[in-house]
Formats: C-alpha cells, sequence, structure tokens
C-alpha cells in the first residue's frame, strides 16, 4: 500500500492550504510574482463564496480563499484538467472577489488587489515555442505594456510542464512545484531536499495515507474515479468531433470532386462543339456555360 496520497486531489489540496495559513502563504509567496517588499506575512482563510454551476462539473476545481494583513485577496485554484471555460471561472471569481470588497462600504480609492492563482494538472496553454509553465495575466495598456495594473492578476501554473533545472535547489518555488508534481500514490522515497524544508515537510505529513479514515479514502478514490471520467468523457469528445469532421470532409470532397468533374466535362463538350462549328449561343444553351467562357475556349 502506497505511503502518500496526492496533494493535488480535492481532499488532501484543501487540507493542506485550506486548514494550514502557514502553508497557503508559503505557497502565494513562492509562486506569485509579489513586488518587492510586498510578500504576504499573514493570511486569513475566508469562508466558501457561491459561485455559479461549474458546467464541466463539480470534481474539475477545487479553490481556496484568504485575505492577507493589508488586505489582498488570494484565490488558489486546483484544476484537475483544463477547459476553455476554466479561464473565464477564475476570472469571474478574481473579479467577484474585487468587487464585494465595496459591498464592505470601501470607497474605490481603497480597493485591494486580488490575485488568483491556478494551478493546472493539464496543458491549458499553446503558444507558439517554448511559453514555460507559468502564463500572468494583468490589465494593460496595448499601446503603452509597461503601464500594468495589478488589481486584478490571474497566474496559471500547468504543473504538467515543470521541469525542475536543478534538483537540488532549495529555492520554495521549486520545492512546492516538485511536491505537487512528484509526490503520488506511487512516491516510495521522498528526496531529502523536500525532506529538509519545514514547510514541505509539514504537506507532506498531511499527504500521508496513514492520517486519514477509510471514509477519506473512499471519498478520495471516488473523486480520482470522477476525474479520470470526465477527462476521458472529454477526450472521447474530441476524438468524435475529429472523427466527424473527417467524415464530414470526405462527403463534402467527394460531392465538390463529382461537382468539378462534371464541369470539367461541360468545357470539353464546348470545346468539341465550337470545333465542330456549332454557333456559340447554341453550345451555351446545351451546356449551361456562360457566353464569354466559351468564347475563351
Amino acid at each position: 500500500m502506497s505511503k502518500y496520497l496526492n496533494p493535488k486531489v480535492d481532499l488532501t489540496f484543501k487540507k493542506i492550504f485550506g486548514e494550514h495559513p502557514n502553508l497557503v502563504k508559503s505557497l502565494l509567496n513562492a509562486l506569485l510574482p509579489l513586488p518587492e517588499g510586498m510578500e504576504i506575512v499573514k493570511v486569513e482563510h475566508l469562508n466558501p463564496e457561491n459561485v455559479p454551476d461549474n458546467p464541466t462539473k463539480k470534481y474539475s476545481i477545487v479553490d481556496v480563499r484568504c485575505t492577507d494583513n493589508k488586505g489582498r485577496g488570494f484565490i488558489v485554484e486546483m484544476q484537475s484538467y483544463w477547459n476553455k471555460e476554466f479561464f473565464l471561472r477564475t476570472l469571474f471569481n478574481a473579479a467577484s472577489m474585487y468587487t464585494k470588497q465595496l459591498a464592505k462600504g470601501n470607497p474605490f480609492e481603497r480597493l485591494k488587489e486580488v490575485y488568483a492563482l491556478a494551478l493546472v494538472n493539464d496543458e491549458a496553454f499553446n503558444y507558439d515555442g517554448d511559453s514555460g509553465y507559468m502564463q500572468e495575466f494583468y490589465i494593460t495598456n496595448k499601446n503603452h505594456p509597461e503601464d500594468i495594473h495589478h488589481d486584478l492578476s490571474l497566474i496559471f501554473v500547468e504543473l504538467v510542464k515543470y521541469r525542475p533545472v536543478d534538483r537540488g535547489s532549495r529555492a520554495i518555488k521549486d520545492l512546492w512545484l516538485r511536491f505537487l508534481t512528484e509526490i503520488n500514490e506511487q512516491t516510495e522515497k521522498v528526496d531529502d531536499v523536500l525532506l529538509e524544508n519545514p514547510d514541505i515537510s509539514q504537506a507532506l505529513n498531511i499527504v500521508e495515507r496513514s492520517a486519514y479514515t477509510d471514509a477519506d479514502i473512499y471519498a478520495y478514490e471516488d473523486y480520482l474515479l470522477e476525474v479520470m471520467t470526465q477527462r476521458n468523457s472529454v477526450t472521447s469528445a474530441m476524438k468524435d468531433g475529429i472523427e466527424q469532421g473527417r467524415a464530414e470532409g470526405r462527403v463534402e470532397g467527394m460531392a465538390q470532386g463529382k461537382a468539378e468533374g462534371a464541369q470539367s466535362e461541360k468545357f470539353e463538350t464546348a470545346k468539341r462543339m465550337k470545333a465542330e462549328g456549332l454557333e456559340l449561343n447554341l453550345i451555351s444553351k446545351i451546356t449551361q456555360l456562360p457566353l464569354d467562357e466559351i468564347e475563351r475556349l
């Protein structure tokens, strides 16, 4: 039996980052491109807020919400697989957290920044060239790209694209990314570099299988089965769409080929009639070809 559970699953992810403020603070400071001197000192978890029903079912996204001592808002999402609507969902949640500050009676000038950190266990963006595993979205001026506003910041980390450059690195960013990408049910031995860091070591203790009840394990495995089913369903739908497109393309191609063949035959017939000396108007009437095209034959 495996020693560890996967930290990317609903049950474990929420236990790590939804119940331990020091760990979500560490993760956010490690992965968010916060301005120098603006690191998070203290966080407080928020109660889950109501969000619209996700059309791709409830099991695909897990999120944790918190604020820091400066009043800034943070959303941490784990997205099990990518769907085009997830970007809009992330934007909606960040914008919702931002605007709800006004409901508390804050004037516009007191609005604080909101950061959404989306950890995606899938490929989300396909840009030309190697664009890396992290994509950052801000409000910018198209004509002056240097004019960047961090009021709403969306940071997407494609975990499947992360590859540690130096496995001996003790940078907390690399340690958290290695923890999220390397630890799972098949993990037998953990690298000492991970164990030496107190935050990562604590997170490892949280995902030890022995810390969970039989009911927890059942819920954990049910989540994995649901995610696998959804992923297979999406993949199957894509394949069906491709095959249907190919079939439609073949039918369309055959029809187009027949039409082009018939048109070509009309021109050959008109050419022979013209060679026999028939009047052009008569040829046009028989072949249904325009008179000017027959004249050019």
